[in-house]
């Protein structure tokens, strides 16, 4: 089996399984005792935070353990923007940030905050100068991931940290996607990170905050790491990621080389095997072991399903999971095709041949969801029915309003159009795809009866 999620969670390290091992004999009391057992314990819990400190380019006393990544960035956002109500209660957020920000940002909202969401472009990426704009006089914290856990886009952390800076507002950066491959560069004032992203055990995450940086600890208040981060310790598991970070960034420099050769092969070749394809995300400035795509008439649950019997393990930002029936908030910030969506995200050790293989695989398994579903194999001729025509795929979930219209769009003249009737979200998103991929126009959309009509003009 071929291992392709390791940006949901990667492989662990085997330095993190030796240390654990390690630590379980040494490391089971409580650190905050003054016998003996404790001291040892002690000396573990100060040896590890010293050395995440080291890896993350802070001091110790800024560092504390978390319970995951998601209770770091939960604590971090509560904490700073507590920590500065008196300037205001204004939060600013990318539109791609990772859920747990996302979540963070609607608490806020539902408890009387403001929020801006940052748009991306079509790559996921922010501007620098979108941020600058977006900053005011009572903006409490800004947050920026610095890389996207989907497509792997590099974010400009720097630059924003750098407009922050001048304006005096903190940013929180969740590095949870990067930290692995080195330090997150520029001024930034917050970090959250989670050691499961990088071949740490789960259940371990970093909260990070500057010195000067104003902070409320919310919620009871607990003595455990400098208050920030209650309950018990797993000194074991905080070894072992600490031990595992360290090790990952020393082999991070010749590995990221190996990696983005292979996602390049990816990204080159995929549109090469399978016809309809989009590869999506930043070209040059992304994480080198990320490479996401999406593919016109497939139902993106039943292609995970197909590469998984051939042996390979993908995740997938598709409307069409059993988990959610709308669109990645992802792909639907960048306005790329969400159908039929595929993650291969590549561990530390990657091979080469499991890679060919892989392409060698593909275009098979799309084939096969596309003919399961009717989807049209090639430019269809059709006589001319009419000005217009309508489908409906009303009750019909993606990709099969799309799959409609591109059977019927050679069924009505150059200038003539197609008015697709949907209720499925992900038609708002993969149509005008559609439209982009094969060349016609996207008219727009209307309000109807259920749900909308979308219009397509026929232009060849």
């Amino acid at each position: 089996m071929s291992y392709f999620d390791a940006a949901s969670a990667a492989p662990l390290h085997p330095v993190a399984r030796q240390a654990l091992l390690a630590s379980l004999d040494e490391g089971w009391a409580d650190p905050a005792r003054l016998y003996r057992e404790g001291r040892r314990a002690r000396m573990l819990l100060d040896a590890a935070r010293e050395a995440a400190a080291e890896a993350v380019g802070c001091r110790p006393d800024e560092l504390v353990f978390t319970s995951s990544g998601t209770r770091a960035v939960h604590s971090g956002v509560a904490g700073a923007l507590a920590g500065r109500q008196r300037v205001g209660h204004h939060l600013i957020v990318s539109a791609v940030e990772h859920s747990s920000v996302l979540h963070s940002a609607e608490a806020h909202e539902r408890d009387g905050g403001t929020l801006t969401r940052v748009a991306v472009d079509r790559a996921g990426a922010v501007a620098v100068e979108a941020y600058a704009e977006a900053l005011r006089t009572d903006t409490a914290l800004a947050c920026l991931q610095s890389a996207n856990h989907e497509v792997g886009t590099e974010q400009p952390v720097a630059g924003v940290a750098e407009a922050c800076r001048a304006a005096g507002v903190p940013l929180l950066v969740d590095a949870a996607q990067s930290l692995g491959w080195g330090r997150v560069a520029g001024d930034w004032s917050l970090l959250a990170a989670s050691a499961h992203k990088w071949g740490g055990p789960s259940g371990v995450g970093m909260l990070v905050v500057r010195k000067g940086v104003r902070f409320a600890v919310q919620g009871p208040a607990d003595e455990r790491e400098s208050g920030r981060a209650a309950g018990f310790e797993n000194l074991p598991a905080i070894v072992a990621a600490a031990a595992s970070l360290r090790a990952v960034q020393a082999e991070a420099a010749a590995e990221a080389v190996r990696l983005r050769e292979l996602t390049a092969r990816i990204r080159a070749r995929v549109g090469a095997v399978v016809p309809e394809v989009e590869v999506v995300g930043d070209p040059e400035r992304r994480l080198p072991g990320i490479v996401t795509f999406s593919c016109l008439y497939v139902d993106g649950e039943a292609l995970l399903h197909e590469l998984d019997r051939e042996g390979f393990s993908v995740s997938s930002g598709s409307s069409c999971t059993s988990s959610t029936l709308t669109p990645s908030h992802v792909l639907k910030a960048m306005g790329v095709l969400s159908e039929g969506n595929v993650r291969v995200s590549l561990p530390a050790g990657a091979a080469e041949e499991d890679v060919e293989r892989f392409l060698a695989v593909l275009p098979g398994a799309v084939a096969g969801v596309r003919e399961k579903l009717g989807a049209p194999m090639s430019a269809q001729a059709a006589d001319v029915r009419g000005e217009e025509l309508v489908v409906d795929a009303l009750g019909r979930r993606c990709p099969i309003p799309v799959i409609e219209l591109a059977k019927v769009i050679g069924d009505v003249p150059v200038g003539g159009t197609v008015r697709v009737l949907s209720d499925d979200e992900a038609a708002r998103l993969d149509i005008p795809a559609w439209c982009e991929m094969r060349g016609q126009e996207y008219v727009g959309e209307e309000p109807a009866d259920r749900g909308f009509a979308y219009l397509v003009r026929r232009v060849s």
